[in-house]
Parts: structure tokens; sequence; C-alpha cells
């Protein structure tokens, strides 16, 4: 049985493809495909793999979590389960966390470190969705504004213009954490309104396509957030119908300039540590690796909060 821990990143399309999964969930399970959202990580099935409050009972959290895990995998293997698709980014790490101290996920490699433990060497597959930074950042900070009316400074947003952390650090860190898995990486301005695509990749099965409103949590742009927010904060945004770029010409610059090396370290085989994943429609994204946030068209997300807030044909597998 594969066990593939979809580990985000967040605001790379990640509730969108989780959303996929519930929509199309009784056509998967006819192939053997099952999925595991934040409604079973958050509530019970991973508590105590992370550092916490101790349990009033005395036994060890960790091996808690190590059998309550182990169960839930032989029960899925017993019923003929092919692939367990786990997917919560929470995994990878708090979003908050890299807002903080201004890097990418700087404790990722110990978050997945300890996953690896309590699945006892159980994971096969890591899947990861990347993103230009001037958008993940962007978009990171237009939702921290939304839910708790807090605006970066300048001294921030060139602290995080300036961390050397990129993607391929974050990459470095879950192949040392997790060295038996396989680590897939998904390109956000490709893949982001291709779920079945990236299940697809992972499980080599046909998925079906996605169709209706299935996408969800797209950043609100200028218009929405001036409405939304006190007078004092929407005073404080640009003018503008787009989406809010905080960082300056040079902050972005930089920005992009880190997702180029990144992206030509995967497509050059990422020093045998991951794969980057190909656009399945065989666009050339060798020639120009994917760091414009707009190649992918926005406005037809819908937005809408699920966690951390149709009908198809399925093929054989091949």
């Amino acid at each position: 049985m594969k066990v593939i821990l979809h580990i985000g990143a967040h605001r790379c399309a990640t509730r969108s493809f989780q959303n996929y999964l519930t929509r199309k969930g009784d056509h998967l399970s006819q192939y053997g495909i099952v999925s595991w959202g934040p409604e079973r990580t958050r509530k019970g099935l991973l508590h105590g793999v992370q550092p916490g409050a101790v349990s009033v009972t005395g036994r060890d959290p960790v091996e808690r979590a190590k059998g309550r895990i182990a169960l839930q995998l032989v029960a899925m293997q017993e019923a003929g389960t092919a692939a367990l698709v786990i997917s919560d980014a929470r995994m990878l790490g708090a979003l908050e966390q890299s807002l903080s101290l201004g890097a990418l996920y700087p404790g990722a490699g110990e978050q997945l470190s300890r996953l690896d433990h309590a699945f006892d060497g159980a994971v096969t597959d890591v899947m990861l969705n990347i993103r230009s930074p001037e958008s993940f950042w962007a978009s990171a900070l237009s939702l921290r504004l939304e839910q708790s009316l807090r605006l970066p400074n300048a001294r921030t947003l060139a602290r995080i213009a300036a961390s050397p952390r990129s993607w391929r650090d974050v990459i470095q860190d879950i192949y040392c954490a997790m060295p038996g898995a396989r680590i897939r990486v998904f390109a956000h301005e490709v893949f982001a309104s291709q779920p079945e695509a990236q299940l697809s990749a992972m499980t080599g099965v046909d998925c079906p396509p996605a169709r209706g409103s299935f996408r969800l949590n797209a950043c609100a742009r200028l218009p929405e957030l001036r409405s939304d927010l006190p007078e004092r904060f929407a005073r404080a945004l640009p003018e503008g119908d787009g989406r809010w770029m905080p960082f300056s010409e040079a902050e972005t610059a930089s920005l992009r300039e880190s997702y180029y090396d990144d992206m030509m370290w995967l497509v050059g085989g990422a020093d045998g540590l991951a794969e980057l994943v190909e656009d399945p429609n065989k666009s050339d994204i060798t020639a120009t690796p994917p760091a414009a946030a707009d190649r992918v068209p926005q406005d037809d997300l819908t937005r809408g909060q699920m966690h951390d807030p149709d009908t198809g044909r399925l093929a054989g597998t091949g």
C-alpha cells in the first residue's frame, strides 16, 4: 500500500486539492484510493506526534501515536487500499511561524522527522506544492491581514525578501527527515487548477477531472480587502483591482530570482533528492520556469474555508 503525505505548502491550492479528494472520494475508492484530510489528522490521528502538553495518564504520547497510526494503516491495508493520501499543510509546519520568522518553514525538518518516526517508515511518497515566493508571501500576508488585522512593515518585508532560505532548502530538509520516501514537487503555477493531474501522478491512476467550483480559499483582491477591512487598514492599501503585492520591485525581483534558481535545480534533477513533476499538457517548463504568479487565472477561484480553515470516469491503473 502506498502511503502518500501531501504536506502542502500553504497558499498553494492545498484546500482545493483536499476538496477534490472529498468530492471524488466515492469514485476514487473504487480504485483503492482513500484520502484523509485535516478532519482526521487534527482530530486525534496525529495527536502526540509533535511536542505539546503531556498526557495526564503518564503514557508516552509518541508511542501511543505510533500505535494508533499503525492500527489505522493495517486496517486500510486489510481493506484492500492501494493508496492512502494524507493531506494536511500543517504537517510541513505552521504558516504563522514562517511569517513570524520571515523564512520558509524553518522547522520543516524537525516536524517531518517526528512524523516519519510516528509512521515507523511506512511513508512511501511525499507530495509538495511550491509557489513563486513573492506570490506565496503576498498571499500569506493577505490572509493574515484578513484574519488578524496585522499589516507588515517595511522591515518585515525586507527581512522576508533577504532570507536565504528557499524551496530548495525545504526540499533538502524533507529528504533528510524522510529518506525512505520519494519526494515529488508540483509547481503551483502549473498544477493549481489540476488536482486530478497531481493525484494521477502520485497514484498512477487516471483520475476523474475536477468539475464545478471545487476551488477554495483564494486570496482576496484589493477591492474585497478594502471593503472588508476597517478604514484605517483599507487606507494603507494601494489603489487598483488586482491582488495586494506588498513587496517593492527590487524585493519582488529578488524573491522571483530565487524561484528561478530553485526551478532550474529541480529541472536539473535536484541532486537526486526530489522529482519535479512535469505539466501533463506537455508545456515546456524547462525553458521558462513558472515564476510569474499570475500564470494561473485566479479569477476562477472560489473563496471559502474548509480547514485551518460531478461525476467522472475512472480508468484502470497504468
